[in-house]
């Protein structure tokens, strides 16, 4: 029977092996139900794993993530994995892979696209290998996992914003840091100064003939050096910009040959390679005319103020003539003077390093300002996520209550939280674990980063309950910048909670046997979505009562409107599920084929000889049950 789509949605057209133990087996899947069936050993399981690895769905364990490339790799034998596809706008393509490297997505004239699958893009499959289900039960980010699939693509874009957002945190704090150091380094010179303004003060307040005349004389030479070192900083400035714009002559030339092999610049597409290096080199040599163009200028208005610099010299081997033949006039002057001309020198150098530090407290303010607007934006995006979240919860109870419940808590999941705080504490030397726990239980991070940056130890030991001393060893071991700073935009992930109604009492997951965690997790997968179901051996610790009555009654239902893969043993599956194409796998141990294909009728035989036990076996059972 050929279903129609009730509405748009993806669909796994048609999957091909070249080479390996599935070398020349095609499997052509309906829009509706289709089951891989046959004994054990047929490639069964390694037909959906292709599929898998094709659409670059990996698992989110490293180790699974490397048995499926080991399990890939053995199974191609140096072969290629060919999909069809059509997305949800009725768009064909072809996506092709070998083990090892990216998958490729063609046109259906095998053209290259430049189209990716990260992230489920253009096209998402929901795949979920042998005991995948069971184990997703026992793990909260899996779980919340499940309930982004049901929206991909809008939470696809809100974690897009997050990142980019993340990333100008981390930006702002790279450059925040260097500058509260310099800044601390800074403070501890210009803390001597009041006391050099105030001996130079007492200078001046001296009274005697002709002070009123020195104190101005020592002024001016004070604005003398001032002038000096503002015309040396003027040359460093245009040497700096000079040397900034130098460090760019011949980059592009220089490393075109790190780019363009020889073996590419005279492959089969030379031309390209070559017309590409020519447009390079063209605007390497164009940025290379204005790079000199701008050095002329540097150079040019280096001799203008070695001019400037030159006049201003002579002004002040005049003025400081004159400033010697005073204090030599005045002899009983002259000790103090070498001494105040000192001080002078000092203080002026003072006085310019309080000008770094004024524009270094300008550039950290307006740096906070941004950050918490940015902070601000995190948030925002993040509550905007949770809304979703919490939609698509209502949208599962609304299908599954009374049977399963599920609920989410905002911020729940405070793991990798507590995991950060006790890796910082451990870096400080202390006990970790416990104290840990305990401060990621009293606090969010914003509220920690708060008591921290204030030095809070009364508040950290009565709400995370740590001793005095252990309190000032946290603060101590988490007060660095760039730990607040993370601490500021650490994720908390929302926590799903998913529970079964079990004669009337809701139990988490954590509380049920195997067969209940599949009973749980399985009608979730089986709702609505535009994206394909796979999955390898659904009934595995269910009983066939719960098979036929939940599995099998949601597989009717969805038909219609999402495309499902099932590698099964259980024939309540294709049979009772009415699928529209069953694809029969057989072995010579060496290579797999494909014995049969089609729909419920046509593959009878072998439905009944591979899950019935045999036609004989069948019929035993009906003569017991006496039907």
């Amino acid at each position: 029977m050929m279903v129609s789509a009730d509405r748009s949605s993806h669909q796994l057209c048609e999957l091909s092996v070249i080479g390996g133990f599935l070398d020349g087996v095609k499997f052509d899947f309906s829009q509706g139900l289709n089951c891989i069936i046959g004994a054990r050993g047929t490639g069964k399981t390694t037909a959906l794993e292709l599929i898998r690895y094709a659409m670059g769905k990996m698992p989110e364990s490293p180790a699974a993530g490397k048995r499926l490339e080991s399990l890939v790799d053995a199974n191609l034998n140096g072969g290629r994995i060919e999909l069809k596809i059509r997305t949800k706008d009725g768009l064909n393509y072809i996506v092709s892979r070998v083990c090892g490297e990216a998958p490729v997505v063609l046109d259906t004239s095998s053209q290259p696209t430049g189209l990716t699958l990260r992230n489920g893009s253009f096209f998402k499959i929901d795949v979920y290998s042998q005991n995948e289900v069971e184990n997703m039960a026992d793990d909260p980010l899996s779980q919340l996992n499940l309930i982004d699939n049901f929206e991909p693509e809008k939470l696809s874009e809100i974690e897009r914003q997050i990142r980019k957002v993340k990333s100008d945190l981390a930006s702002n704090s790279n450059t925040l840091i260097p500058l509260y150091e310099r800044r601390r380094m800074l403070n501890e010179s210009v803390g001597t100064l009041p006391a050099i303004e105030e001996k130079l003060k007492s200078f001046a307040a001296e009274n005697g003939e002709n002070s009123e005349e020195i104190n101005r004389a020592h002024a001016l030479k004070g604005q003398r050096d001032r002038e000096r070192r503002s015309m040396d900083a003027g040359h460093k400035l245009l040497a700096d910009a000079e040397s900034y714009i130098s460090g760019s002559i011949h980059y592009i030339h220089d490393n075109l040959q790190n780019i363009f092999s020889k073996d590419i610049i005279t492959g089969c597409n030379a031309q390209v390679i070559q017309d590409a290096m020519s447009d390079l080199l063209s605007c390497g040599e164009n940025i290379d005319m204005k790079i000199n163009q701008l050095r002329g200028l540097i150079k040019e208005t280096l001799e203008k103020l070695s001019g400037h610099s030159a006049r201003i010299e002579h002004l002040h081997t005049q003025q400081e003539m004159q400033f010697r033949s005073l204090i030599e006039k005045h002899r009983e002057n002259q000790d103090k003077a070498t001494e105040r001309i000192k001080l002078e020198k000092r203080r002026n150098e003072l006085l310019g390093t309080k000008n770094e530090l004024g524009e270094i407290d300008k550039k950290i303010k307006n740096l906070k300002d941004e950050r918490t607007l940015m902070l601000s934006e995190l948030s925002s995006h993040r509550d905007k996520r949770f809304r979703l979240r919490e939609m698509i919860v209502d949208r599962i109870n609304s299908k599954l209550m009374p049977a399963v419940r599920v609920s989410i808590n905002q911020y729940g999941n405070r793991g990798k939280y507590s995991d950060f705080l006790g890796e910082c504490l451990k870096n400080g030397h202390m006990q970790y674990r416990k104290p840990a726990e305990k401060i990621a239980h009293a606090f969010w991070p914003s509220d920690i980063a708060s008591v921290i940056r204030e030095k809070k130890t009364v508040e950290l030991m009565e709400r995370a309950e740590l001793s005095e001393n252990m309190a000032k060893q946290a603060l101590e071991a988490l007060r660095k910048v760039e730990v607040l700073h993370k601490l500021e935009v650490i994720d908390l992930p929302d926590q799903p909670l998913i529970e079964l109604n079990d004669h009337g009492n809701y139990k988490t997951t954590a509380s049920l046997s195997t067969g209940q965690k599949c009973n749980t997790i399985l009608p979730i997968l089986l709702l609505d979505s535009d994206s394909p179901l796979l999955i390898d051996q659904p009934e595995d610790n269910l009983d066939n009562g719960f098979v036929h009555n939940t599995i099998v009654e949601s597989i009717c239902k969805m038909k219609g409107r999402r495309q499902m893969v099932f590698v099964t043993h259980n024939p309540n599956i294709p049979v009772l599920g009415d699928a529209e194409r069953i694809f029969v796998l057989e072995s010579d141990g060496t290579v797999a084929s494909m014995r049969n294909s089609g729909g419920v009728d046509e593959c009878k035989e072998e439905i009944v000889s591979l899950l019935e036990g045999g036609e004989q076996a069948f019929k035993k059972r009906k003569v017991r049950y006496s039907y």
